[in-house]
């Protein structure tokens, strides 16, 4: 018996490691990197296996203290390996493998979770499928997985963390506690704070529930494990703290962290209820099966806590206190992302497949929930059929070209059959009331993802970032005798990982010219990539041919050398700058560079 249950745990692994691989790896580097944060990751990471520095991140020849190392450090690693140029031309495998290896590893511990320990008598072999790709199959998984950010590398990181900290409260067995406070500690070494405070507001709204909750602290030996998780997390901070002082405690403590939790930064501002949106389309198109999973996990915290419960039986009301964990948590935070929702899908899939074992008892439930699925696949069918309408009301400048790329390329149609075939397959399903349903619906959407995904990553990428690339090559074909360089208006960090040059990014307003012109004589920087010739008569400019409409740049006397996309390049004398920047002044103009901060990264 035990070699049979050994053997389909290993075939079940299997499984979730193949749809992993799919899903997170096939193609990783097949596209540039896409603007706006995602190059200022790969850049610091580039730039520490080039310069041998991995102790500060930089970016541009500023100092980055916006997150910790370690997603720095995993792209470096990457970046440092042999012939990484050959294997690696885009440069965006390195960048991306550490967000898309940590939502694998993920995958596989969610699956073997919900596998090793099957909850209220459940014994369905499809369930840790389910749950996997509940995880997998989450839009905004699919989209930060591949995302060369931190924030997969922080669901990925404190995910296992909390799952193995519930793995040993549920085990009967000797084990040491070291892995959940090491993965901890990679948590805090990933984010920051927020990755321990959230493990601490998931565990202890857990022991909440558990009237034996001391038996079970005793068993995760919090003083021991906490001793690792700051010997792992804490060197960094206190180095970095001895080594840039002030600078590094007001950006990464005081900004990055306390501000963003306390006040809006960067217009990010969203109502209190806005993660309820986020946790609906973080499920899309399963969403009812969640919303199933809480209002059952729920009923099961209220059983369990008057009857007492088994630690092994726990893991559902473990998953609830953890989804509501991160809910109240960034609720109460001013600034909200979506990325902010990623820590909590773990337990919203581990909660979809328990709505999938308690389904197999309540046919009428069952019912109304395969209803309600079959209605949002039936609008979502219905949009794609009816495209022409919408389709008209996108408009990108950057991308001035996409509808019709949409269009010629066949996506729309692709995406109408998908939707349309979904549709149908689900009614079918449901007319003969398959108990596995959900299961063949997330193996329908996973095909489709597969078919959809692709193709659309190619046209974002041939649209939006190959001009960027092609005028990085321009510009280190052009560029003589270390002139500097600028980009005006839209501002893109992909131009300063592509040409490894030091880019000054500045408005397409007037006060532009006058901050490039003093910027040039007291902003000076280098990095180990480029040391720019400041006293050169000429410098290189990007600019978007919407910024190259203004009146105060189209005056400058300039040199067009390309054009690609929406993005020209020019070169400019200096005096001619200055001249520009003379008349400004003397029609009231001001430089505004030190308070505007364009180039806070």
């Amino acid at each position: 018996m035990l070699l049979i249950k050994t053997k389909n745990r290993l075939l079940t692994l299997l499984v979730i490691l193949i749809f992993g691989i799919i899903i997170f790896l096939l193609g990783l580097g097949s596209t540039g990197l896409v603007d706006e944060t995602p190059p200022l990751f790969a850049a610091a990471g580039k730039a520490m296996s080039e310069s041998g520095d991995w102790l500060t991140p930089k970016v541009n020849g500023i100092f980055r203290f916006d997150k910790p190392p370690l997603i720095y450090w995993l792209m470096g690693l990457f970046y440092s390996l042999p012939k990484n140029e050959v294997w690696d031309n885009f440069g965006t495998i390195s960048a991306r493998l550490p967000s898309a290896l940590a939502s694998l590893f993920l995958l596989l511990v969610i699956g073997d979770t919900v596998f090793c320990w099957p909850q209220n008598g459940g014994r369905k072999l499809a369930t840790p499928i389910v749950a996997s790709l509940g995880f997998a199959l989450s839009p905004l998984i699919i989209v930060w997985s591949r995302t060369a950010v931190s924030d997969a590398l922080l669901c990925g990181t404190l995910g296992i963390s909390l799952l193995l900290f519930w793995r040993r409260m549920a085990s009967n067995k000797r084990r040491n506690c070291i892995s959940p406070w090491f993965f901890l500690g990679l948590a805090i070494l990933t984010k920051g704070p927020v990755a321990f405070v959230l493990a601490a507001l998931t565990l202890s709204s857990f022991f909440l529930t558990q009237k034996d909750w001391r038996i079970l602290l005793d068993k995760i030996k919090p003083k021991r494990g906490l001793l690792i998780t700051v010997l792992i997390s804490l060197p960094w901070y206190v180095l970095e703290l001895i080594k840039e002082g002030k600078p590094f405690w007001d950006s990464f403590f005081g900004y990055h962290n306390f501000q963003r939790y306390t006040s809006v930064v960067n217009n990010h501002s969203e109502p209190f209820w806005f993660f309820l949106y986020v946790m609906v389309i973080g499920s899309l198109p399963f969403t009812p099966f969640l919303f199933h999973g809480i209002f059952e996990a729920c009923k099961d915290l209220i059983t369990r806590f008057k009857k007492g419960c088994i630690p092994e039986e726990s893991l559902i009301i473990y998953c609830l206190c953890w989804l509501g964990s991160v809910f109240i948590f960034f609720s109460i935070s001013a600034t909200k992302l979506p990325s902010y929702w990623l820590p909590a899908i773990p337990p919203a899939a581990i909660l979809i497949s328990n709505s999938f074992e308690k389904l197999q008892n309540q046919r009428k439930a069952f019912s109304s929930l395969v209803i309600i699925n079959l209605l949002i696949l039936l609008g979502l069918s219905i949009a794609f059929f009816l495209s022409n309408i919408w389709l008209n009301t996108i408009n990108d400048p950057e991308m001035p070209n996409l509808v019709s790329n949409l269009l010629d390329n066949g996506i729309i149609l692709k995406a109408r059959l998908f939707f349309f075939a979904f549709t149908f397959v689900g009614i079918v399903l449901f007319v003969f009331r398959s108990q596995n349903t959900l299961l063949y619906l997330q193996l329908l959407l996973f095909l489709g993802q597969s078919f959809l995904m692709p193709p659309i990553r190619s046209l974002g990428d041939t649209s939006r970032q190959l001009p960027l690339r092609n005028i990085s090559k321009q510009i280190l074909n052009s560029r003589q005798g270390g002139e500097t360089l600028a980009m005006i208006g839209i501002r893109k960090p992909s131009l300063h990982f592509y040409t490894k040059q030091i880019v000054f990014y500045e408005s397409s307003a007037a006060e532009g010219v006058l901050n490039l012109f003093e910027r040039f004589n007291l902003d000076r920087r280098i990095n180990f990539q480029d040391k720019p010739n400041y006293d050169n008569e000429y410098f290189l400019v990007v600019i978007d041919k919407y910024s190259s409409r203004e009146e105060h740049w189209s005056n400058i006397n300039h040199e067009k050398l390309g054009s690609h996309g929406i993005y020209y390049l020019w070169r400019i004398k200096k005096s001619d700058l200055h001249a520009q920047a003379i008349k400004l002044l003397n029609n009231g103009f001001k430089a505004n560079w030190r308070n505007k901060q364009v180039e806070k990264f």
